[in-house]
């Protein structure tokens, strides 16, 4: 841990550091390759969405002796849809069928207890009608559209149009990313789903803004010095910022890490996958973006400003003008006097320039007189 920290302060102080606006090339197109497979996914096979957004039914069974696959096997069955189970703590089943209605549902619920061999009343049935599901997703999607908005102007205001986009693009790419993994691994999609959502993209913003205040702190007098261009700092900015953002990173996933592997996996609480995973995908989407998709976009958008274009021109040609002067051979370290070696040994040297002697003056010291 001492030596994380001695690299931290020496990232911070610009001692060491990793060019990441350089090869922004290459991280823009891991990204793009991994949104493509997001996307395809997507549009293969689709999301699994719970019955809060497309309506249905939930059967909660006390405990029984019948395995998650028979359960499953006697809801889709009895009610001729797709059927979720899912083993409860207390050796129960929570068995979710999509596209039920009110009528059927009792139906399905006897069916059940008899093959379950469970009192039917001590099945408990939730309804949940289609257009009530259809609600609650369009204000999902609302809520979703109204925060990208406002953190696109509150970004705009608090910095500039250019760091809002690329923070807004940023912001895409977790969302993207996110729902692709969803519909790959094909976890249900539910209302905590939806929280958990817009809570890493608080996340990403959280850190991108970090290095974006770094970023304009550091670039305010930038015009004025020719020593750094505008992708320079940026990527300083990135450096100085980057072991605070793995170890926030890090400190987060380790807890919902738990959430997924142990207590969705292991222990088999299933209700806590829908969350769980929407924030384990999105933490680790979003330190990604903040570091090499955010500020090597606002490099990049940046560096076609005039101002910033005559600046890389100066920065440019002080380097060469600096390497060429480097790349001389240095003056010889001698005297000014240069000696010639066929003199004697008792002969005064010859000295090569002008030589300062004192002026002479004429008559000082001497006798008056005539002159001989």
């Amino acid at each position: 841990m001492s030596k994380l920290g001695t690299l931290g302060a020496r990232l911070h102080r610009g001692e060491v550091g990793y060019d990441f606006v350089k090869n922004r090339k290459l991280w823009y197109g891991i990204s793009i390759l991994i949104t493509i497979t997001a996307i395809v996914g997507l549009a293969v096979r689709g999301l699994n969405m719970g019955i809060e957004f497309q309506g249905g039914a939930v059967f909660t069974t006390p405990k029984t002796t019948a395995t998650v696959a028979q359960a499953e096997s006697y809801a889709e069955t009895a009610a001729g849809h797709q059927a979720v189970v899912q083993e409860l703590g207390s050796g129960g089943l929570r068995i979710q069928i999509s596209g039920v209605d009110t009528a059927k549902s009792d139906q399905v619920k006897q069916d059940l207890a008899q093959n379950l061999r469970v009192d039917p009343d001590a099945i408990n049935a939730d309804l949940v009608g289609p257009s009530w599901g259809e609600q609650i997703a369009n204000k999902a999607w609302q809520g979703l559209g109204i925060f990208l908005v406002l953190v696109v102007i509150y970004l705009a205001i608090a910095f500039e149009w250019r760091m809002a986009a690329a923070a807004f693009i940023a912001l895409i790419h977790d969302i993207t990313i996110t729902v692709g993994i969803y519909a790959l691994v094909g976890f249900e999609v539910t209302p905590g789903t939806v929280i958990g959502l817009l809570t890493i993209l608080g996340y990403s913003l959280y850190d991108t803004v970090v290095v974006f205040d770094s970023l304009k702190e550091q670039t305010k007098d930038i015009t004025k010095q020719s020593r750094f261009t505008y992708s320079d700092i940026a990527n300083l900015s990135i450096n100085s910022t980057l072991v605070r953002s793995i170890n926030t990173t890090v400190v987060a996933l380790l807890p919902v890490a738990g959430l997924l592997f142990i207590g969705g996996g292991v222990l088999g609480a299933g209700t806590l996958n829908d969350i769980s995973l929407s924030l384990f995908v999105g933490l680790a989407a979003g330190a990604y973006s903040s570091i090499f998709i955010a500020t090597p976009l606002v490099a990049d958008l940046k560096e076609r400003e005039p101002q910033m274009k005559a600046l890389r021109k100066r920065v440019l040609a002080k380097r060469a003008q600096t390497a060429e002067e480097g790349a001389r051979p240095a003056p010889p370290a001698a005297a000014e006097e240069t000696y010639d070696d066929d003199l004697p040994e008792d002969a005064a040297p010859a000295v090569v320039g002008p030589r300062n002697q004192p002026a002479r003056n004429r008559g000082r010291g001497r006798p008056s007189g005539k002159r001989r």
